[in-house]
């Protein structure tokens, strides 16, 4: 199997890459839109900031191949926002994958959310074998309302969309290699969707 890490200059990768390891599986990191086309699975990491993070896809050109392919894609944390519609972090423009827009948490809460919170309403492959109000990994200041492709929920000041599906595009908000055996379990998944 051929899993391509998206290599755009935004990304917790090594960590992904070791989890992906882990599992028994190597995975290459590119930048290379051939390569990532030719994917079985792809994975679209993003830590930092969402502007910035963008404007690094639009001068790779990869803004455009990213909504088109057709293998299983999962966007994580980072990765997961910049597939919405657009991101009230630096009033940024999404992918548009998921129809849903990016918002700040209030001031009444601590952020970004940093640490373990649970996760719950589990509806989708991705989630076989795990069971509801497992604990996930987050670091986040921003998240996706509750929409229609919310696969997952979490709470911290509301419920928000922890994971997100829309054909064969996947989305976490939490990092599953940063989770443990839970996290890594639905990277399994994911590799054998």
């Amino acid at each position: 199997m051929k899993i391509v890490i998206i290599n755009y200059g935004a990304g917790n990768i090594q960590s992904i890459i070791f989890a992906i390891e882990r599992l028994g599986f190597t995975a290459v990191l590119s930048n290379n839109p051939d390569e990532i086309k030719a994917a079985d699975k792809v994975i679209f990491p993003g830590v930092g900031e969402a502007s910035s993070a963008m404007k690094m896809l639009l001068e790779s050109g990869l803004e455009t191949l990213i909504p088109t392919l057709k293998q299983p894609v999962l966007g994580i944390c980072l990765g997961m926002q910049l597939m919405c519609n657009k991101s009230e972090e630096g009033n940024t423009k999404g992918l548009g994958i998921f129809d849903v827009d990016v918002i700040k948490f209030t001031p009444k809460v601590k952020v970004p959310q940093m640490g373990w919170n649970q996760i719950y309403n589990l509806k989708s492959p991705l989630f076989t074998g795990i069971n509801e109000n497992e604990y996930m990994y987050l670091v986040h200041s921003f998240y996706a309302p509750n929409c229609p492709e919310a696969i997952a929920t979490t709470d911290y000041e509301v419920e928000y969309t922890s994971a997100l599906q829309k054909g064969n595009f996947y989305g976490t908000q939490f990092h599953p290699e940063k989770s443990g055996d839970i996290g890594e379990q639905i990277l399994a998944n994911f590799l054998n969707l």
